[in-house]
Parts: C-alpha cells; sequence; structure tokens
C-alpha cells in the first residue's frame, strides 16, 4: 500500500466513524509509520495485526481517537509500555504540541521505537527500560495491552502529575479492576466506546 492510499484509507475510516479527517502531511506521517512498522514485523513480533488494513483499522484509528480525545491543555505524556508505539506515536503525530515519552523495557522493540522517531521527526524520546524507573511525571500517562495491566495500572498511577490524567485502552469488562488499581484518588469520566469494536474503550481519569 503506497502513502496515497494509505492516507485515503485513513480518512475514509475516520469518516465513517464521523471524526475529522487529518491533513496530508500528517496522513504521510501515518503511512511512513506504517511502512517500519511492516518492515520490522517481518523480524520482530511488534503486533499480532500484521496487515495494512488491520494495522490502518484497528491501531491507527484507535490511537487517533485516543490522540483527539485526551484533554488539549497536556504537555507531556508517557505512553508507559509502548510496545510497537501505540497510542504514543500516533499521539505525537497528531499532537506535535505535546512532548510524548515511549517507555519500553524489551530492547528491540525499544530499537525500533527510537528508529521511528527518527525516521518520522516527532517530539518523542524513547525510554529504553520499564516505566516505573522513571523519576518524572506527566500530565498524561497512557496505557494499552500492557501485561498484568492492573499491576501496570499501579505502577502508572505514580507517574501522574497532580490533576493529571491516566488514558486506558482497555474493554467494557476489563475497566472495573483497572479504576481498583489505580485507587480512589482518580474521577473517571465516562468511557468512550472505540471505532469498530463494541467492547473497546477508552477510559479518562484524572487525578484529584
Amino acid at each position: 500500500m503506497n502513502a496515497g492510499s494509505a492516507g485515503s484509507r485513513i480518512n475514509h475510516l475516520l469518516e465513517e466513524a464521523g471524526v475529522a479527517p487529518l491533513d496530508d502531511q500528517t496522513t504521510a506521517k501515518f503511512a511512513s509509520y506504517l511502512s517500519l512498522c511492516l518492515r520490522w514485523n517481518e523480524h520482530l513480533n511488534l503486533s499480532s495485526v500484521r496487515d495494512n488494513e488491520g494495522i490502518i483499522s484497528r491501531h491507527f484509528i484507535e490511537s487517533i481517537v485516543v490522540a483527539r480525545s485526551i484533554p488539549q491543555e497536556i504537555a507531556t505524556l508517557l505512553d508507559f509500555g509502548s510496545g510497537g508505539g501505540l497510542p504514543g506515536i500516533p499521539i505525537a503525530i497528531c499532537r506535535p504540541q505535546v512532548t510524548v515519552t515511549l517507555a519500553e523495557s524489551q530492547t528491540k522493540k525499544a530499537a525500533f521505537l527510537q528508529e521511528a522517531v527518527r525516521v518520522l521527526g516527532i517530539n518523542a524520546k524513547v525510554h529504553a527500560g520499564r516505566g516505573e524507573a522513571l523519576r518524572a511525571v506527566f500530565d498524561c500517562v497512557t496505557l494499552r495491552a500492557v501485561d498484568k495491566m492492573p499491576k501496570a495500572v499501579r505502577a502508572a498511577t505514580k507517574l501522574v502529575a497532580p490533576e493529571g490524567w491516566l488514558a486506558l485502552m482497555t474493554t467494557n469488562a476489563g475497566l472495573a479492576p483497572l479504576k481498583t488499581a489505580a485507587g480512589p484518588q482518580f474521577s473517571w469520566d465516562p468511557p468512550l466506546r472505540l471505532p469498530g469494536s463494541e467492547s473497546r474503550i477508552l477510559a479518562l481519569g484524572r487525578r484529584d
């Protein structure tokens, strides 16, 4: 899939989801990201989704919606357990004013993230280690498909600044234990259903 067709497909799916389209510069960055994902996935298990359509329809569209749904006032964001860069890299593409940190402890995946940041020229940096080892706090911390998610959420809460946000990509069924793991210091907005699924959601919790 070339850059033009990738961009057209992204905007078509956004339109179907009732979401405003991306401009040409932004879709070009997503096309480059798609190319990187496909190339590296041949040798590295970035994701179980390995085809153009699946990456665009499942990973990119969901992440674009997340990028547009997190509060506008945030200036710093941590993608905790970033893996292949989702949703952190799409957030950095869509929200260039936000400084994004991609935390990934697996060396080969961290190397992929470094290459993606370099090629895409985005406002992001890679922490090649466990997120909980960071000594900074962030306006927003995102988590998606992290191993032992409740445990990861408990660790991530310590990295959320006062009045900052947790942004959890999860399912309706999985939300309750994650709220419990986050603790009573977070107040939650109603979950936002993500496009293409009846069960996948974005849950935004603000630290009191």
